[in-house]
């Protein structure tokens, strides 16, 4: 690694994460976190100063080995997560746990385990929350649960470490072209329209935006909203 500012972005291996690591390869040195190893050396390849960084999010042991030699990290963006849309009476223990787990739970274990990291750099953490982390909607019960939580702590985490100079910047996407929400427009049993989502790559603008942001300023959220075309 070079003598830049590091990122390590989860989910980078698609989707949202993916986008957001091209958007920060220009500036920063990057850590690029996932499952999919096969994709996360595709994107490294083409990115300057990226390697890549598998870890199961989920599994506390693994997350402790892989972040125990990173001593200084500048920007750290939660951008893995999953949904499924279900009416509550459908929605099980195994799906209320999974979207807690992966969207709540292995955010905080992560960060929480780079804190000295994030504090020796005063820092900036970025987590992709969503629209339903605002507002809830029938059959996202589950999925709007886990981002209203994840909201509740991101404004704890910016409270506790303002005193150590860490930012904390919570982006709301709207519905945005990506597998996941193609995925969940045909559970809902609707057509896919492209033209109505944001792009990914809108998203990521809003990550850069608040973590290039000049020093007097602190992105606390941002609200993105697909235009109408």
């Amino acid at each position: 690694m070079s003598e830049r500012p590091t990122a390590l972005i989860t989910g980078a291996s698609r989707g949202i994460g993916a986008v957001v690591a091209e958007s920060l390869s220009g500036t920063h040195d990057l850590l690029l976190g996932g499952r999919d190893v096969a994709a996360l050396e595709k994107l490294s390849a083409r990115l300057p100063e990226a390697r890549p960084w598998p870890v199961e999010l989920t599994d506390p042991a693994a997350l402790a080995a892989a972040t125990a030699g990173i001593h200084r990290l500048d920007v750290l963006v939660h951008c893995a997560g999953v949904a499924r849309v279900l009416p509550l009476e459908d929605t099980t223990v195994d799906v209320w746990r999974q979207a807690m787990e992966v969207n709540v739970i292995s955010v905080a274990e992560l960060t929480r385990l780079l804190l000295p990291a994030l504090r020796a750099a005063r820092g900036h953490v970025v987590l992709i929350n969503s629209g339903a982390g605002l507002n809830a909607n029938p059959h996202w019960g589950a999925y709007a649960a886990s981002k209203f939580a994840l909201r509740a702590y991101a404004d704890v985490l910016r409270a506790e470490e303002d005193e150590h100079g860490l930012k904390v910047t919570s982006v709301h996407p709207g519905r945005t072209d990506t597998d996941m929400q193609r995925g969940v427009r045909t559970d809902e049993g609707g057509a896919y329209e492209p033209d109505r989502y944001l792009r990914p790559e809108s998203v990521a603008q809003a990550v850069l935006t608040a973590v290039t942001a000049p020093p007097d300023a602190h992105f606390t959220e941002v609200v993105v909203r697909p235009a109408r075309r």
